[in-house]
């Protein structure tokens, strides 16, 4: 849920953002100065380690004993391809946006010409890999095809193909398949030129293609058998093999045990689902379901690839695959012939719910399965999500869900979910979006990788979402907007999250009175979570952001909002920032925050940014590596004599900073103004113990 400017307002509706185009008034405004600049900092470097021929494994790009008992309780391993052995090229590291480095784990990967190897040493047992990489486009968009070669300590040998049908987007939101296309909205603000196009004479000349991201994708592959520890898989982009360059940015190795069976249930081949993929499985699917419900039953289904065209309505049933490498559902993106009522053009493969307009589903369980979407391009108005609807009182456990819209879109009310356990990768949206009213339920040890929005979020449009809890889940490289984001809402928990790698137009954790979402109410706590090159630079405002931002654009935040036990790593700017839209910066603050317990370790810039009017209140708080001034307040820019409007107030246990000395000095409190619109930028060192 990314895209904010700071004169126009974006709405957001079901499962989608409408934006509104910058008008030639919010230009005046800038050039007025109100839009602040700062430059890009150099990258710093990745620090990985590992020595050579002892397998490199990490968590987030991190060694694990920097986030241990933080993020997802994953069954694979991580390896760098940048740790590994390889007589390719490293690319990277790199933190600005629109580069493959920017959008690799860790800022770093490898980039391969035909005939050239990155080669992997496993460091455990393994019968399975997860490949994440890029290759070029097709010059006129739509992506190409290219082999992969993949050998195991010599001997097994298979090819993977690999596609960039389902990467390279251009152009601004909702984005392009076309490289070649002019601005999809002259008539917005742009960076580029700092003006609005279509108002500017002479016309800006705009460099095509125009904004290219979203370049990586990973591929899974079953090798057959076991592996031991110490053998080698070396990836070869072969000659000959169409792609002018390959990059490899990690490697996921695992050991995936035998399919699950369940011998009590209605198996779907029994219905005429064919497990080959060659014909429509969705009437069998729905076969099955009325079935089992009917005699209380589960849904079986077996190992096999199955063809689903559309969504499977699901209440009151359990469907149960075989495990997620082994049962994948497949689907085609489908043109409808006429809009549907929601505003659909496209369906697609998915388990949905009933709308909660219509009472919603209830005691719905899915796990052990895959679903496999085709979707290519962002069509807001779209239902092409792998799970969405109402699911009340339900669970989803296991799945891996790849090439759809968003993960998972429930829109509420609803309540009683449990998502555990999942992997969400590739998508062209959100992971898992909690939209209007859902209220007691969780996301727990889930997996996200490469969303094209905000990684998960609790978007309190309309009806407020309460009693959520987002715990120990792994977000790693949104491409645009947030790792963790909040919109409104009561009573809410997010803790224990590992978040990395944020590289547009968010970061790693936002708390933001925007999209038209109820206010914050009750208490919102923020507690030991880990962010890890995060705090970009925010290309619209061109100023850094924090790892952690509270953004005050509707109306003030100032519910009782406790960010404790969080570490701060690496941070490209800054770790906290308090802002609010310059429009409206004397009419909403942000107030009362309290920050305890606290590590940063690192920042380009500052440990706290505030640009708000309100106050915060820190404990313990311990920072090292500070890049400039701990403490850059300017409050609401409007500096009056008698101090910033925002204040900072200092409990005692704050503690370390960086050159320019302690990152809260006292003379920097309660509200010395220390404005400095652009703080020189010193990149950080790589994080370590503390």
């Amino acid at each position: 849920m990314a895209w904010y400017t700071i004169h126009a307002t974006a709405v957001r509706v079901r499962g989608r953002v409408r934006r509104p185009a910058r008008t030639v008034a919010a230009v005046t405004a800038a050039a007025a100065g109100l839009v602040l600049g700062l430059g890009v900092p150099a990258p710093a470097a990745s620090g990985h380690g590992g020595g050579e021929g002892v397998p490199a494994v990490t968590r987030a790009g991190l060694d694990p004993a920097l986030v241990a008992g933080r993020g997802a309780a994953v069954d694979f391993a991580e390896q760098e391809a940048e740790n590994a052995a390889t007589n390719g090229t490293v690319i990277g590291p790199d933190r600005t946006a629109y580069t493959l480095p920017s959008e690799a784990s860790g800022r770093t990967a490898v980039r391969l010409t035909p005939g050239q190897y990155v080669e992997f040493t496993l460091p455990r047992a393994a019968n399975a890999l997860t490949v994440r990489y890029s290759i070029p486009d097709a010059p006129e968009g739509g992506g190409i095809t290219a082999p992969l070669d993949v050998s195991v300590d010599g001997g097994h040998r298979t090819t993977m193909t690999l596609t960039s049908r389902y990467s390279w987007l251009y152009n601004q939101y909702p984005f392009s398949n076309d490289p070649a296309a002019g601005l999809l909205h002259p008539d917005w603000w742009i960076t580029e030129c700092g003006c609005v196009p279509a108002a500017t004479t002479p016309a800006p000349v705009i460099e095509k293609p125009f904004r290219p991201s979203h370049f990586y994708d990973e591929q899974r592959l079953l090798l057959g058998k076991r592996y031991a520890a110490g053998d080698t898989v070396r990836l070869t982009a072969p000659k000959g093999g169409g792609a002018a360059w390959t990059v490899i940015d990690l490697l996921d190795t695992q050991l995936v045990a035998a399919p699950h069976i369940e011998t009590h249930a209605a198996n779907v081949l029994a219905f005429g689902a064919d497990p080959t993929g060659r014909r429509d499985a969705g009437d069998a699917f729905d076969r099955a379901v009325a079935y089992a419900r009917k005699r209380h039953l589960k849904v079986y289904v077996p190992p096999g690839t199955y063809q689903v065209n559309r969504h499977i309505t699901v209440d009151d049933v359990t469907i149960v695959g075989a495990g997620s490498w082994y049962t994948v559902v497949k689907g085609h993106q489908v043109t409808l012939d006429t809009p549907a009522a929601d505003g659909s053009v496209h369906t697609g493969v998915g388990f949905y719910g009933k709308d909660a307009a219509d009472g919603g589903s209830h005691d719905v369980h899915l796990s052990g399965f895959a679903v496999e979407g085709d979707v290519r391009e962002r069509v807001d108005t779209d239902q092409v999500n792998a799970i969405g609807g109402a699911l009340g009182d339900s669970t989803i456990d296991g799945l891996y869900l790849h090439h759809t819209k968003v993960g998972m879109w429930f829109d509420g009310p609803m309540a009683g979910l449990r998502v555990t356990r999942t992997t969400i990768a590739d998508q062209i949206a959100d992971g898992i979006n909690f939209h209007t009213g859902v209220t007691d339920s969780s996301v727990s040890d889930t997996f996200v990788r490469n969303t094209g929005d905000d990684g998960l979020a609790m978007w309190s449009e309309k009806t407020g979402d309460a009693r959520n809890v987002f715990a120990h889940n792994t977000v790693q490289t949104p491409v645009l907007a947030n790792g963790i984001a909040l919109y409104g809402g009561t009573d809410n928990t997010v803790t224990g999250n590992l978040i990395a790698d944020p590289v547009r137009e968010g970061s790693a954790i936002q708390v933001g009175s925007r999209f038209g979402a109820q206010p914050f109410s009750g208490h919102l706590w923020i507690t030991d979570n880990t962010t890890v090159r995060s705090g970009p630079f925010e290309l619209n405002w061109k100023i850094g952001l924090g790892a952690i931002w509270f953004y005050a654009l509707e109306r003030d935040i100032d519910a009782d909002i406790q960010v404790t036990g969080d570490h701060f790593l690496d941070s490209t700017y800054n770790a906290i920032m308090l802002v609010s839209d310059f429009p409206v910066k004397d009419k909403y603050a942000i107030r009362g925050v309290r920050f305890k317990d606290i590590r940063v370790d690192g920042t380009g810039t500052s440990v706290l940014s505030a640009r708000s009017a309100g106050s915060a209140s820190f404990e313990n708080v311990d920072a090292r590596g500070v890049g400039a001034v701990g403490v850059n307040n300017c409050g609401s820019f409007n500096f009056p004599a008698s101090g910033s409007e925002f204040a900072v107030n200092d409990l005692g246990g704050n503690d370390g900073g960086g050159a320019t000395g302690p990152w809260l000095a006292s003379w920097e409190l309660p509200n010395t103004i220390t404005c400095d619109d652009r703080p020189p930028v010193v990149p950080p060192r790589a994080p370590a113990p503390w």
